[in-house]
């Protein structure tokens, strides 16, 4: 198999830990070069993580003969301009979560990709995670018998978004740049992996709102939604809350599954009286394995989860979520 050399556009707080060294560290992949507005931040990711060099301008990264794949790890506003002009190169892409602000850019990302013919995928990491693997072949086998229902709990204490991620830039909660709030940052990954194990949302029911006042994006909502399958599914979310709370139920006919999207607490198993504790941990570098699948996508072994087509569906799933406070909003402005 060949190495598949990526180069990274947009190097910022993603990249340090969770995705960045797994390109360096999976099968037959090599990171040879980063990209960052800032140069001096671009020139000290590179010193600190052995990358053999840097540039500010992310042209440098598309036409650069000895890379053959990028990753895009900029902000949601940006991701359809650079996804556009790497499909142009002719350089398979894996971009971030969210997709992009919106169904319509992500149909764009999509119908530009399959026209170069052009490899895209989403960094919905979650689909390789073993721990998620794992939650995927007990519904599967049949753990918790027929799936009739997932609930779904987020809370949260009020905070800012410099507060939510400290060496990030305050990006989280501004929706011209992420296409929301919290909820579209993190819950974003439960509605992609509830996807991936059951298959598209079809009906969508939803409120959303702004109850604290501390930015414009909305820091609650509700939503009820029903799988193509049948089986139906409510969450409840809440960016203002009394205390951190993340949770979600699989309800079946024989027992019930329970785990957390965001943290690496055990599954939680439950037959009548039986209660089974299933403790998977997180690798080192959780997009690690989702990039291993690309890598070996590439080099034409097995196939990587996370599509430009599935992850267009979270985003579609959430414009409708966020569809009815998104107009209020831009009728009140």
């Amino acid at each position: 198999m060949k190495t598949i050399r990526w180069g990274i556009i947009g190097c910022g707080d993603v990249t340090e830990v969770k995705s960045g060294p797994g390109f360096a560290k999976a099968r037959n992949s090599a990171l040879v070069a980063v990209m960052r507005r800032n140069a001096a931040l671009a020139a000290d990711y590179a010193r600190r993580h052995g990358v053999p060099r840097w540039c500010d301008d992310a042209q440098e990264i598309l036409r650069a003969p000895d890379i053959d794949a990028v990753y895009v790890a900029t902000t949601p506003e940006t991701h359809k301009d650079y996804v556009l002009r790497c499909a142009a190169a002719g350089k398979p892409v894996l971009v971030e979560k969210p997709m992009a602000l919106t169904a319509g850019e992500c149909d764009a990302m999509i119908a530009a990709c399959k026209a170069a013919g052009v490899p895209l995928r989403v960094a919905y990491y979650r689909r390789a995670l073993p721990r998620f693997l794992a939650i995927r072949d007990l519904v599967a086998g049949g753990a918790v018998g027929d799936v009739r229902m997932v609930v779904c709990r987020q809370f949260q204490p009020l905070r800012t978004a410099s507060e939510a991620a400290p060496a990030s830039p305050p990006w989280r909660t501004d929706a011209n740049r992420s296409g929301g709030g919290f909820f579209v940052d993190i819950m974003s990954h439960t509605l992609d992996f509830l996807d991936f194990l059951f298959g598209p949302i079809g009906e969508v029911r939803a409120l959303a709102g702004n109850v604290a006042g501390a930015y414009e994006a909305e820091d609650v909502v509700t939503a009820s939604w029903r799988f193509d399958s049948g089986i139906h599914g409510s969450g409840a979310f809440c960016y203002a809350a009394d205390r951190d709370e993340e949770w979600n139920e699989i309800v079946g006919t024989r027992g019930r599954l329970r785990f957390s999207t965001t943290r690496p607490v055990p599954i939680v198993l439950e037959r009548g009286s039986d209660r089974e504790s299933i403790d998977i941990g997180d690798p080192p570098h959780v997009h690690q394995p989702l990039i291993q699948s690309f890598v070996d996508e590439l080099n034409g072994v097995g196939t990587c989860p996370s599509t430009g087509e599935s992850a267009a569906r979270t985003t579609r799933v959430i414009d409708r979520i966020l569809g009815g406070y998104r107009n209020a909003r831009g009728a009140a402005s």
